[in-house]
C-alpha cells in the first residue's frame, strides 16, 4: 500500500479508538502492547471512511477484479461498504457474501447478492486462523468463479500458534500457501512502527519499544531498519 495511505488509515484507527496501546492480552494468549479492533467502525460516518480506505487500497493495486465478497459476518458489511465507495470513485463491481447457514425458505441457499462469476476479491478486517478465508475460496471456486485476493485492515505480520507453540508461518502467509492467492493489508504492523517512530506525541510514542519487541519476539518476518523505516 502507499505510505500516506497506511499513516492516513492508522491515524483513523486511532482516532476512532480501533487502534490502541497498553496491554492486552490475544486469542492466542500473548500479551500484546496494541490491540485492532474493527467492530469499532460502529457508525455510518466512521464505516463510510473505512470503505473508502479499502476502495482507494484497491484502486492503487494493480490486480484485475470483476467482483467482491465478503465472509459472514464481518465481511458482509465490509465487502458491502467498499462497493458502494468503489461505485462513488467511478469503479461500479457488484458484491455478495455468505451466510453461516444454509436458507431453506425464500430464495434459499448460502449465498446473497450477484452471482459469483468471473474474478473475486475477498474482503475482511482481519485474519486470524483463516477458516473464513478457506470456506470463501471453497465456495467461489465451487461456483466457477476464481478468487483473485485477500484484501484486509490490518496484517499483524506474527506467526500463529500460543505462547508455547509459535509456528513458521503467519496466518496471512499459511492462507497464501494453502490457497495460491496474494493477501494485501491496508496497513501492517511496520507502518505502526513507522507510525510510532515518527510520532510527535509522547503518549503514543512511548509504545514504541514494547511493540518493537513485540514484533521481533513474534515477527513472521525479519525486521529492516534501513533508513529509518521498518519495513519488510
Amino acid at each position: 500500500m502507499p505510505h500516506t495511505l497506511s499513516r492516513e488509515f492508522i491515524d483513523f484507527s486511532i482516532e476512532m479508538g480501533v487502534l490502541g496501546f497498553g496491554e492486552f492480552r490475544t486469542k492466542a494468549g500473548r500479551l500484546s502492547p496494541y490491540f485492532f479492533n474493527a467492530g469499532r467502525f460502529y457508525d455510518g460516518a466512521s464505516l463510510g471512511r473505512l470503505a473508502q480506505f479499502y476502495a482507494k487500497a484497491l484502486l492503487a493495486s494493480s490486480l484485475d477484479y470483476d467482483m467482491l465478497f465478503g465472509p459472514a459476518y464481518k465481511g458482509i458489511t465490509l465487502a458491502s461498504a467498499t462497493a458502494v465507495a468503489l461505485a462513488q470513485c467511478g469503479r461500479n463491481v457488484p458484491f455478495a457474501f455468505n451466510r453461516k447457514e444454509v436458507k431453506k425458505h425464500g430464495e434459499g441457499g448460502m449465498l446473497i447478492g450477484a452471482p459469483l462469476a468471473g474474478r473475486v476479491v475477498i474482503i475482511d478486517d482481519v485474519i486470524s486462523a483463516g477458516t473464513s478465508i478457506g470456506e470463501s475460496v471453497d465456495m467461489i471456486r465451487a461456483a466457477g468463479a476464481i478468487p483473485v485476493a485477500v484484501l484486509i485492515a490490518l496484517d499483524r505480520m506474527e506467526r500463529s500458534g500460543d505462547e508455547k507453540t509459535i509456528g513458521a508461518l503467519s496466518a496471512i502467509a499459511a492462507v497464501e500457501q494453502q490457497y495460491g492467492i496474494p493477501v494485501f493489508a491496508i496497513a501492517k504492523l511496520d507502518d505502526i512502527l513507522v507510525y510510532l517512530t515518527h510520532c510527535q506525541d509522547a503518549a503514543l510514542n512511548k509504545y514504541l519499544p514494547a511493540v518493537r519487541e513485540y514484533r521481533r519476539r513474534y515477527g513472521s518476518e525479519p525486521v529492516d531498519n534501513s533508513e529509518g523505516m521498518v519495513r519488510s
